[in-house]
């Protein structure tokens, strides 16, 4: 598997008008995350990204939500994602509107939403789908230059891999768009085929505790073998 770091920079579009058909993406993800913005309770939102801070998130039960970025036109904050200047555990859920697909370092962005997520903060992920007609368009060289194929593309198996390394659970992902020049991609085919959707998206909850007793169950068994055996004499009569 290639490393998730690179060493090259990546132009991140500053709006959605940016990237071709980038207004039918915001419609779909604004609708598909429609339902899920009413379960999120708290007092502050991240909205990381320029392409987060021009979702429209008005239906969110929180209502005090900070657009953070180094450009774009919505943001409230002008601050390295990198290096957020926000308390640690300070922020109830974070919105990664395809801020991986123009992240360098991807493990590290996530390391430093995990560090401003309170214990149960909700975490909202989106990337382009490489398993999908904007997957395929991306092995033609010639395409590298244009929007969106310039930014990185990353499997679910990738993310959710990322994500459990971190302690999260995570409680939703689906696919949309699979058509990228029509509104909803296609209601027919979204429904029926959303695994090659050209949009990903993730819902995820930071856990405490871990999720998987593995490692604590072999610390139990090697204590119980590192422990020493009484013997005991018998005298028969």
């Amino acid at each position: 598997m290639k490393p998730a770091k690179i060493n090259k920079t990546i132009l991140a579009p500053t709006s959605w008008e940016d990237i071709p058909f980038g207004v039918y993406y915001r419609r779909t993800l604004e609708h598909g995350l429609k339902t899920w913005w009413p379960k999120l309770f708290g007092f502050h939102l991240l909205k990381i990204g320029a392409l987060s801070a021009d979702l429209d998130t008005s239906c969110c039960a929180i209502s005090h939500q900070i657009n953070v970025g180094l450009n774009g036109k919505y943001l409230h904050v002008i601050a390295d994602p990198y290096q957020l200047p926000f308390a640690n555990k300070s922020a109830d859920a974070c919105l990664l509107a395809h801020t991986l697909s123009y992240s360098v370092d991807p493990h590290r962005l996530l390391r430093e939403v995990d560090r401003v997520l309170i214990d149960d903060g909700w975490l909202i992920t989106t990337t382009f789908n490489p398993v999908s007609l904007l997957g395929l368009r991306k092995m033609f060289p010639i395409l590298f230059k244009n929007q969106p194929y310039r930014s990185r593309m990353y499997t679910h198996m990738r993310l959710l891999d990322w994500l459990g390394m971190l302690n999260f659970e995570v409680l939703y992902r689906t696919c949309l768009q699979v058509l990228p020049w029509r509104p909803q991609g296609g209601r027919l085919l979204s429904t029926h085929c959303p695994a090659i959707g050209c949009l990903s998206v993730i819902i995820s909850r930071k856990r405490t505790l871990p999720l998987s007793l593995t490692l604590l169950k072999k610390i139990v068994s090697k204590q119980k073998l590192q422990r020493p055996i009484n013997v005991t004499t018998c005298s028969y009569r």
